[in-house]
Parts: C-alpha cells; sequence; structure tokens
C-alpha cells in the first residue's frame, strides 16, 4: 500500500492482527488500539487512569506508521479551525491532524465507518524524531473526537461542566461556558467538604446501563483549570446551569429550557445532522429525567451553602 493511499478496502474487513495493543475506557465508551511498535499503543498522560480491559470494545483502532501523508484531495466537510479537519473517504470518514510544529501537511489520519466501531489511523514517521514535544498517536483531540462521535450512537452527550460528588451520594452537576465559574464552584467546593471531582471541565452524561430510569454522569480525562478528571461515575441527582448573579438564585427549568440550555453547553459534532438530532432527542430525556436549574450565584462559601440546603 503506498504512504497516504489510504484504504484499499472497507473499514469492516480490517484485521491486520497486530500487536501490542491497549485499552482505555471514557463515559463507558471502551476503545481497543492496536499497532505493530509498543510506542504507538501508549497512553498519554491523561488517558493513563482510563485505562481498562474489556473483552468486547465499543470501538476498535489499528495503527499503522508511514513515510508521509499527502493529501487525497477528499472533499472536506468540517475545518475546526485549529489542528483537524474531516473529509469524506468513500463510505467512511477521514480526519486529518495537522499542526506547524509537525511540518506541512497532516502527522496523522483517522479514517473511520461512520457509526464509530472500528477504524484505521495512520500516523507520519515524523512523529518518532525523538523530539520530546512530539504528539503521542492518540493524544488529544483524537481522543476526544473518537468519545464524542460514538455517543452520538449511544443516546449520550458530552457537556461542558464539573461533576461534583459528595460523601452522602448526591451528585451534582454544575454546566457552564467557558469563564462561567465552572473552575470557581470546583475550588469551592473542594474547599468546603470532602467531594470527588468527576472533572473540572467535561463530563459524560448517559443512561445508566443497569438501570433505565437513572441517568449517570462519568469524569473524564479532559479537565479544566483545576486538572481534575477521575474515571469515575455517579448516579446524577440534579444540575444546575450556571452564571454569574446576586444573592445565590436557584430557578427551575422547564424541560423546553433545560433541553436549550443544556445543547448549548454540549460538544455533538454539528457536521451530520443525525449527530444533532441525536444530541437533542437524549437531551430531552435527560431534562424529563433529571431536574435541571439556572444558578446565578456570587463566587465565594455562601454558593456552596445554598446547594447544601436545597431540596427539590
Amino acid at each position: 500500500m503506498a504512504a497516504g493511499s489510504g484504504l484499499d478496502k472497507p473499514i469492516q474487513q480490517l484485521d491486520l492482527g497486530l500487536h501490542p495493543e491497549n485499552q482505555f475506557r471514557v463515559g463507558d465508551v471502551s476503545v481497543e488500539v492496536r499497532a505493530t511498535h509498543a510506542a504507538d499503543v501508549a497512553l498519554s498522560v491523561p488517558l493513563k487512569a482510563f485505562h481498562s480491559k474489556s473483552s468486547n470494545p465499543d470501538i476498535r483502532i489499528e495503527i499503522m506508521r508511514v513515510s508521509q501523508l499527502a493529501d487525497t484531495g477528499n472533499c472536506r466537510i468540517f475545518d475546526s479551525g485549529s489542528v483537524w479537519r474531516l473529509h469524506e473517504h468513500d463510505a467512511d470518514l477521514q480526519f486529518d491532524f495537522s499542526t506547524p510544529r509537525m511540518g506541512n501537511g497532516p502527522y496523522k489520519r483517522l479514517i473511520v465507518d461512520h457509526e464509530f466501531r472500528s477504524g484505521w489511523l495512520q500516523i507520519s514517521e515524523s512523529l518518532f524524531h525523538g523530539s520530546p514535544d512530539s504528539p503521542a498517536p492518540l493524544d488529544y483531540p483524537l481522543d476526544e473526537l473518537l468519545i464524542m462521535h460514538r455517543l452520538t450512537q449511544e443516546k449520550a452527550i458530552e457537556l461542558h461542566g464539573t461533576g461534583i460528588v459528595r460523601e452522602n451520594g448526591e451528585a451534582n452537576l454544575f454546566v457552564g461556558h467557558s469563564g462561567a465559574g465552572k473552575s470557581t464552584t470546583t475550588r469551592l467546593w473542594t474547599d468546603a467538604e470532602v467531594v470527588e471531582v468527576l472533572s473540572d471541565d467535561r463530563i459524560i452524561v448517559r443512561h445508566d446501563r443497569s438501570s433505565s430510569t437513572t441517568m449517570r454522569m462519568y469524569g473524564t480525562p479532559w479537565h479544566g483549570e483545576a486538572m481534575f478528571a477521575s474515571p469515575s461515575s455517579a448516579p446524577l441527582t440534579r444540575i444546575f446551569v450556571l452564571e454569574h448573579g446576586h444573592g445565590n438564585a436557584i430557578t427551575p427549568l422547564l424541560p423546553s429550557q433545560a433541553v436549550a440550555e443544556l445543547f448549548a453547553r454540549s460538544f455533538v459534532p454539528f457536521h451530520r445532522h443525525e449527530y444533532v438530532d441525536s444530541a437533542l432527542v437524549f437531551l430531552e430525556e435527560l431534562a424529563n429525567a433529571v431536574p435541571v436549574y439556572r444558578y446565578a450565584f456570587e463566587p465565594d462559601q455562601r454558593a456552596v451553602e445554598k446547594i447544601r440546603n436545597f431540596h427539590d
């Protein structure tokens, strides 16, 4: 196969029999990666805590080194404006990753089926020139893109928020745009009592596999300023939409209002309407299953006390 030529057969037929292999799990989505070289399946530092083992992973990725990755000329669907671009590749999707410090053109290319069950990752030999800042094959944002897209197939979603679990089991999700106070909220709670912070920036919410009526929130490796990233999860008690305000006012939201507020703070692949539709359907289920409130708070310990004394 010529370097950079892409796949010569459908994703579903790939079975390269590669070793070694590694696995990780985020948001109850398991990913298996296989390659010829051990370095190619090494988990990045944020992913190490999410290492897992599954006999039937949700996503399987085969990794192959190539001497060079050339522009395939495939139709571009989406440009992130930073390090990755999405193209159509026959019946599959092609993600090209590039950065000026890795030279012209992509330094790695992921080709994956539309259901995000199996794929093939080509990585340029330029990743292995010994530079200490060279990106690892599974580095962000590839890991997040895999999980985020797979969630569209499972009625689940990634939200911009901090998940805080108290010792009594109460699990609150505080969602907000950048600057809304997620890091401040995390700091206030960790100063006030012993809590587990699942993440201070990105949380995955989905149906609990053991109970169709329970929503569960999961930590992710993609942390914020406070650097909390836990592989744990907890049944979700309630959701607060954060905004700066006065008097620590809690206002219940109607399900329709909640869906709009949560969608605006979600990580959804917008390049396919099916993915957006799936997200909206799930958010409606979430808003009907878990109470959602707007929380206009002041950044001091009174904000914590308000939640401690709050009853639905």
